[in-house]
């Protein structure tokens, strides 16, 4: 190389020297920040990929803590139901006291009936304060919203459980298929009207218990059915008379129900005379009968079989869940009427975002559990009418008031069920899918946009080393002017 004053090495080497600053400073900007891409031009393709993930984890952060919310709000609305779970259970042993009014005395009755009325009372306080961030769970404030089933004549006790995004609404056809049955089994062919009973003990029993009963002898129909029905808060059997004998029938619909009648001793039905009946025939007396079941309804909802359990029925299709009762001449088919119709809103309801889209919204109904709302199914009274005074206290029907305790258990047992299955399945599985993402998401996010502190620390001592010996040779480069005076 010729020998000038254009140095062309000192050139050289200067930018050398700033593209290994540049480099270095590269390297401490990211062990500073601890972060590989700090702009756009350390890594174009990896800041599009780490900007999307970084998005997504955003999202799925914000999921999480809206499901741990949700699920605290559940769980608020759980131990609430628990609680009007644990005084139903005490309103249900008090009831069943009761309907051993041989073995309490009036002012017994009375004291357990003060003691419901302070239970009750106690449910509508839990309903009425239940609440999360000023708003009421319990109350239904949070119920779905429907249309034309108030004073449908057909239906009653709706219950709305889900429903599905949808911004139309859904119409409901309910069908009648087979109608709903009470157990049911003949007592006696007593012959007529006029013929009587011989002396007879019999055990009859029904969904609430068996009582044992004894007919004395020269008893007609109609007295022994007054006889039978004097047990029937015992045993939830009640006796009608009709042409030639006397039916027995349970006091609730469907499969549950059943009656069965067992004959210890006599059972002979006589003619008017007061002899037995000549006849050979065993067929007029009092036999024993085993198990006689009822029969549930048969219901299609929109063509679609639902489930039944006598006169309540549930639905489930298409994010929609729900249930009701059929009135009870509608369900045991006493009306001509076949079918009938109503509409689930798509409003109300208490909604939850459980994933990072608008398609993973859910919806879920929390009806009112207030005693005016509890029970009412299958034919029994709303819980509300245990209070003093009402329809089925301890003193006016002590059956009825049992049956409709163990509904509203049902129920609300119901209700817990379903809540804490979408807390489970629904809000639990969410947070743990979600947790999963945002490990998976922020590994992937760290391998592309996190400094590697070992591999960082390697170049940034490589390009020291580079720095200072271009320094070093820059000077050496520099002495080639002094080169040319020493000519000179």
């Amino acid at each position: 190389m010729a020998l000038t004053i254009t140095n062309t090495n000192a050139l050289t080497l200067l930018n050398i020297l700033n593209k290994n600053i540049a480099a270095q400073s590269k390297s401490l900007t990211q062990l500073t920040t601890g972060k590989r891409i700090n702009s756009g031009k350390d890594d174009p393709a990896g800041l599009i990929a780490l900007t999307s993930l970084n998005t997504e984890l955003t999202a799925i952060k914000a999921s999480i803590d809206a499901n741990q919310r949700t699920d605290a709000i559940l769980t608020v609305a759980d131990d609430a139901i628990g609680e009007i779970s644990t005084l139903l259970a005490e309103i249900n042993s008090l009831v069943t006291q009761s309907t051993s009014e041989a073995n309490l005395t009036a002012s017994e009755i009375a004291a357990n009936q003060s003691q419901v009325d302070d239970a009750l009372a106690a449910i509508d306080r839990i309903v009425s304060t239940t609440s999360f961030n000023g708003k009421k769970l319990l109350d239904g404030s949070f119920a779905i919203q429907h249309s034309g089933f108030a004073g449908n004549g057909e239906l009653e006790n709706l219950r709305i459980f889900s429903r599905s995004q949808s911004t139309a609404d859904t119409v409901l056809t309910i069908t009648r298929v087979a109608s709903a049955q009470t157990a049911s089994a003949t007592f006696a062919f007593a012959g007529g009207g006029a013929a009587t009973s011989g002396t007879t003990q019999v055990v009859i029993t029904g969904s609430l218990g068996a009582a044992t009963i004894t007919l004395t002898s020269g008893l007609t129909q109609a007295q022994i059915v007054t006889t039978i029905n004097a047990a029937k808060d015992q045993t939830g059997v009640s006796a009608i008379q009709e042409a030639t004998n006397v039916r027995l029938n349970s006091s609730t619909f469907g499969s549950d129900a059943f009656v069965s009648i067992e004959v210890l001793s006599g059972g002979v039905i006589n003619v008017n005379s007061g002899s037995a009946t000549s006849d050979g025939s065993t067929a007029n007396d009092i036999l024993s009968i085993a198990k006689q079941s009822g029969i549930d309804a048969n219901i299609t909802v929109n063509g679609q079989t639902a489930g039944t359990d006598g006169l309540d029925v549930s639905y489930s299709a298409n994010g929609l869940s729900l249930e009701f009762t059929l009135e009870s001449d509608f369900g045991r088919g006493a009306v001509a009427t076949t079918s009938t119709t109503f509409t689930v809103l798509a409003s109300g309801g208490a909604t939850f975002q459980l994933g990072t889209t608008s398609r993973t919204r859910a919806t879920i109904g929390l009806d009112s559990l207030s005693t005016f709302r509890l029970g009412g199914g299958n034919g029994t009274a709303r819980l509300s009418e245990l209070k003093s005074g009402g329809a089925v206290d301890l003193t006016s029907d002590v059956a009825g008031a049992l049956d409709a305790v163990r509904e509203a258990i049902a129920e609300v047992a119901g209700a817990r069920g379903r809540l804490g299955g979408f807390q489970k399945f629904q809000v639990g599985s969410a947070i743990n899918t979600l947790q999963s993402q945002q490990t998976g998401l922020t590994a992937a996010a760290s391998v592309i946009g996190d400094t590697d502190f070992a591999v960082a620390t390697a170049n940034l001592n490589r390009e020291t080393v580079l720095v200072q010996t271009s320094i070093a040779l820059l000077g050496v480069a520099n002495q080639q002017a002094s080169m040319i005076l020493s000519l000179l």
